[in-house]
């Protein structure tokens, strides 16, 4: 709740969002991490001279709707925003009416959870980059297992081991993790390129990246990027492709 509120009077305070709620069951991201995502992307289009007219897919938006209010709250994008799940979606277009942000965002539903862009994309679609936070965990054993590493790392004794933070399964993992996922994503996205200039996702796992990259090349892809993030003990990397010939 701490954190929570605290996002929300950073959102208040910085970015004129009046309101922010959702369920405490549901991923509280944090401010500062994802505006980071934001700026970045906002340095890979300035070469595009891009304007208000930006448009951008965001892929598993969740119930805070969290990228989509900072794009737009910082460089007026325009965005659709896409999730699996109808309970966030409720959620997200809740925040979205309550901030009078209808016209600038739009949100759809994936049905089939196994597609990412699939789907969700129609023929008349046309966006300058998507974005992506994929879940890191293949299980929720994996997140709990990677929260005891957490918190033996920082010498803090607990009465059992539970998650330091919420969010639903369909918000933390996919089967076969983010791996799998981020493959995914990476085949479906050959599959759309004529209709979205730039595609970027967060990659959690470094390890992951030189499979992408030798993945990516054997799709057609013609630009591939890696642009690293750090907030506080906090590392993390963005990685950017395009099958655009210039």
């Amino acid at each position: 709740m701490a954190v929570k509120l605290l996002n929300r009077a950073l959102l208040f305070t910085h970015y004129n969002i009046d309101f922010w709620d959702f369920p405490d069951k549901n991923l509280c991201p944090p401010v500062p991490g994802r505006v980071d995502y934001i700026h970045h992307i906002a340095d890979l289009l300035k070469k595009h001279n891009t304007n208000k007219n930006t448009k951008v897919l965001d892929i598993g938006t969740g119930a805070s709707c969290i990228y989509p209010l900072l794009g737009h709250a910082e460089y007026q994008w325009t965005f659709v925003a896409t999730d699996i799940d109808k309970s966030s979606l409720k959620q997200a277009q809740n925040i979205i009416d309550k901030n009078q942000l209808s016209d600038m965002i739009s949100l759809r539903f994936q049905d089939n959870k196994s597609q990412i862009l699939n789907g969700i994309l129609n023929t008349e679609d046309s966006f300058l980059v998507s974005i992506c936070n994929p879940p890191f965990y293949k299980s929720e054993a994996e997140a709990l297992e990677a929260t005891t590493k957490k918190l033996k790392a920082i010498d803090k004794k607990e009465n059992g081991i539970v998650r330091n933070f919420s969010g639903t399964h369909n918000e933390l993992w996919y089967d076969g993790g983010e791996k799998a996922f981020l493959h995914n994503y990476l085949y479906e996205s050959s599959l759309y390129k004529d209709q979205c200039v730039w595609f970027t996702t967060l990659v959690s796992k470094k390890d992951l990246v030189k499979g992408m990259y030798v993945s990516l090349k054997k799709l057609g892809a013609t630009d591939i990027k890696t642009i690293h993030m750090g907030q506080g003990n906090k590392i993390s990397r963005i990685v950017a492709w395009t099958f655009v010939e210039d």
